[in-house]
């Protein structure tokens, strides 16, 4: 690797590679970029939460699938089941009439009384969204200063690097120069 051409080509290979690391390094540590990373993260943990205490939308549609067959079924095999079952033993007769009202109660529209309790319970979550978002904002806001700080220390250790690469580089070009001129020399010899 005495040639000057190798030589200046490594050392700009070096500079490349050293401009995309702090590229990279500046991307990482962006204030901004790290809290729509922490907000993305947030928001899959809210989602996986959503997923396991509602179902995924799939589940949902499945179930309901699943219930109109099932309904479809129930109603057309209810007279035999109910006279059989119901034959001298009347707990059993109420436990299916419960049954049914409970599967037929599924089927209908949520009722206002629901849909109050369900919007309840959204106004109570509210403060918890609210605490979250100001939980996010305040990481945010805590990782800033940090963040400054890294930006200029990678800066600063680029800055650093450049140099040496620079002295490096004038070093091996000096001592190629040098190597050159004594191999001129002793062919003239």
């Amino acid at each position: 690797m005495s040639d000057p051409s190798e030589i200046r080509s490594d050392i700009e290979r070096t500079r490349r590679e050293l401009g995309q690391d702090v590229d990279a390094l500046a991307d990482k540590v962006n204030p901004a970029k790290m809290a729509h990373r922490q907000t993305d993260k947030v928001r899959r943990a809210v989602s996986r939460v959503t997923d396991r205490v509602m179902g995924t939308a799939s589940d949902v549609a499945e179930s309901a699938h699943d219930a109109m067959d099932t309904a479809g079924e129930a109603v057309a095999e209810a007279p035999q089941r109910v006279t059989s079952a119901t034959r001298g033993n009347p707990i059993a007769a109420g436990l299916i009439a419960f049954g049914v009202g409970w599967l037929l109660s599924s089927l209908v529209p949520a009722s206002k009384p629901e849909r109050d309790v369900a919007e309840k319970a959204k106004e109570a979550a509210a403060p918890l969204v609210d605490e979250v978002r100001d939980v996010a904002k305040e990481s945010a806001d805590h990782l800033k200063e940090p963040a400054r700080e890294a930006v200029d220390a990678v800066k600063e250790r680029a800055a650093e690097a450049v140099d040496t690469v620079k002295q490096e580089g004038g070093a091996a070009a000096s001592e190629v120069q040098s190597e050159a001129k004594h191999a001129a020399e002793r062919r003239m010899e």
